[in-house]
């Protein structure tokens, strides 16, 4: 629904653009597509990362919602920057700016916008993949409030170099709006840490269970935009403690942090460990 309703309303808004000579509702339309694009890249990312694991990809194809996550990410950013350029050059060069009709068009676009929002408002929540796409489609939808108060300006006191200073306002405030995503984005396409869990707090739990001497080779990292990973070693004298300690320990991790899939290897003693300790401490 999301896509359809953006996907009619960018080819609406791209005819209102040129008819009107207004690069602000170029701009939005610009932004749009990317929200249409970004719709169908987490959408896919949703189906490939639900599908079961199998030969060759064991946990699945669940790190594609963070693929997904990167590329909009960037794919926002690229369409931040060919917006720059063009409102650059009209900034330099304004022509004439019908604001009645760009008020129009930009009121139907808040209203698209936020109608879409709503539909991830929930699933933003806890997944980078659906939070990229709401963030898309909010942004779309402060821009579209921002072009109306433009085509306002530009009726009532005639000034068409309104136009591209409210798209040069728009792209720079959105790129500031966006940094967050990128980042995060970025950092679980490299492993990091979810920002979300405390790894001292992990680490400490771990430390502190019957029995443990030590912790080490301690990692977390996000599998997809939906769910974490842990691994770590146990130094524990006294020897493997049983089944349901395992079960304890993983059922925490996952209440107390989040953390959905745990595995721990148990060793009577730190120097019996083949892997050499270059994996963190």
């Amino acid at each position: 629904m999301a896509v359809g309703l953006n996907a009619a309303f960018v080819v609406a808004e791209v005819a209102a653009g040129i008819i009107s000579g207004s690069t602000a509702l170029l701009a939005d339309a610009g932004h749009n597509l990317g929200d249409v694009l970004a719709l169908l890249l987490a959408w896919g990312a949703s189906v490939l990362a639900a599908r079961p694991a199998g030969p060759g990809f064991t946990y699945g194809l669940k790190s594609s919602s963070i693929l997904a996550a990167i590329a909009n990410a960037a794919l926002l950013w690229v369409a931040l920057g060919a917006v720059l350029v063009e409102t650059l050059q009209r900034l330099f060069d304004p022509g004439k700016v019908d604001g009645p009709m760009v008020m129009v068009v930009a009121a139907v676009g808040i209203g698209v916008n936020l109608f879409s929002a709503l539909l991830f408002v929930r699933g933003s929540k806890g997944d980078l993949n659906l939070r990229a796409a709401f963030m898309h489609l909010m942004a779309d939808a402060v821009v579209s409030a921002s072009v109306v108060l433009a085509g306002l300006a530009i009726t009532l006191t005639g000034l068409y170099w309104i136009d591209p200073v409210t798209s040069l306002i728009i792209t720079l405030g959105l790129a500031w709006a966006s940094w967050d995503l990128l980042r995060d984005s970025v950092r679980m396409g490299l492993l990091a840490v979810p920002r979300h869990i405390d790894e001292g707090g992990v680490r400490s739990f771990l430390s502190a269970l019957d029995g443990v001497e030590a912790v080490h080779d301690l990692h977390i990292w996000g599998m997809s935009t939906t769910e974490s990973a842990l691994t770590a070693h146990l130094v524990m004298p006294s020897g493997y403690p049983g089944d349901d300690f395992l079960r304890t320990a993983a059922a925490e991790l996952e209440t107390r942090f989040g953390i959905h899939h745990a595995t721990i290897q148990i060793e009577r003693d730190r120097a019996a460990c083949s892997l050499p300790n270059r994996h963190g401490p």
